[in-house]
């Protein structure tokens, strides 16, 4: 019922390999406590519906609602909603999407973190099907029109302003503005024609590491700076020594994609290992092996000397 993509062997999955049946596939972006989402999947048996939130204690919240109430139709992801769009979603394979209540980011200066602008409606018209749409349903006007322009810019659906669906309005955040007595907003964006730039997934790596020769230095110090790696940043958090070497506390942000991770530089049977922990099985992707360089350079500043490697 939880999706680890680390774990997958194929990006984007089959959807049958996701679900163990063919169905129409559903993306509900932002499913809070799922109370939602076990509606849609009761409503809806013969749909595969694959759920995105950023929130972990709202995805456990939702996985027990789920398994306490037997649902099987429906599959989780922590994390971002276009990162599960673009690497979980096959092309051309989305009956649906729907989006209730996502975060507006009101103030000007965060408006580029918005969900749903021109890029995002670009690239989900390279997964939906002919016809395919995406359900919005909000309590926030300016994000409301705000959406409905940047869909407009692609030229690629037809809008249609509705009531919304009494089941969009059962929702935890829908209840607690219903009580507050706020208007509710819907539109219906109906897949009219697609983005000719293909949107592939990520690229994804095996290992991410390099062994050097030299003796395992007394201390590392690493500068907490945010340093520039292909799309995002990545910081040095923490440093920590431990009986066989040190141990780096690394934040990664890429598009769609963050990650806190370990790096390890370690002795091993073959020099000093100077890479990616396995802990918590992080995707390496081009900026964590980014990340892995930056530390490599570091190591070779204090003598050591790389004999292999893999970054």
């Amino acid at each position: 019922m939880l999706v680890r993509p680390a774990l997958l062997p194929l990006w984007p999955p089959r959807v049958k390999d996701l679900f163990g049946r063919e169905g129409p596939l559903v993306l509900e972006v932002g499913f809070g406590d799922g109370r939602f989402t076990a509606e849609l999947a009761k409503a809806h048996p013969e749909w595969l519906i694959l759920g995105a939130e950023v929130s972990a204690a709202s995805v456990l919240r939702a996985y027990r609602r789920l398994k306490r109430e037997g649902i099987g139709n429906v599959r989780l992801y922590h994390g971002q909603g276009p990162f599960a769009l673009r690497n979980l979603v096959p092309p051309g394979s989305l009956r649906r999407v729907i989006v209730n209540f996502p975060d507006p980011w009101p103030k000007k200066r965060h408006q580029r973190k918005r969900l749903l602008q021109e890029g995002f409606f670009r690239r989900l018209s390279t997964r939906l099907v002919e016809g395919g749409d995406l359900l919005l349903t909000t309590d926030h006007e300016e994000y409301f029109r705000f959406a409905l322009e940047e869909a407009a810019k692609t030229g690629l659906y037809r809008v249609e302003v509705k009531e919304p669906p009494e089941a969009h309005l059962r929702t935890k955040y829908a209840l607690k503005w219903k009580e507050a007595g706020r208007t509710f907003f819907h539109a219906v964006f109906t897949k009219v024609a697609e983005d000719p730039t293909p949107w592939l997934p990520i690229r994804r790596y095996e290992v991410a590491h390099a062994l050097l020769r030299g003796e395992l230095p007394k201390e590392l110090t690493l500068a907490k700076a945010p340093v520039a790696i292909p799309g995002g940043v990545a910081v040095f958090l923490e440093v920590a020594r431990g009986e066989e070497g040190f141990y780096v506390l690394t934040h990664v942000e890429e598009e769609d994609l963050t990650q806190d991770l370990l790096l390890e530089v370690r002795r091993s049977a073959h020099g000093l290992y100077a890479g990616v922990s396995r802990f918590g099985s992080p995707l390496i992707t081009e900026g964590v092996k980014e990340a892995v360089r930056v530390l490599v350079r570091e190591l070779g500043g204090v003598g050591l000397e790389v004999v292999q490697d893999h970054t």
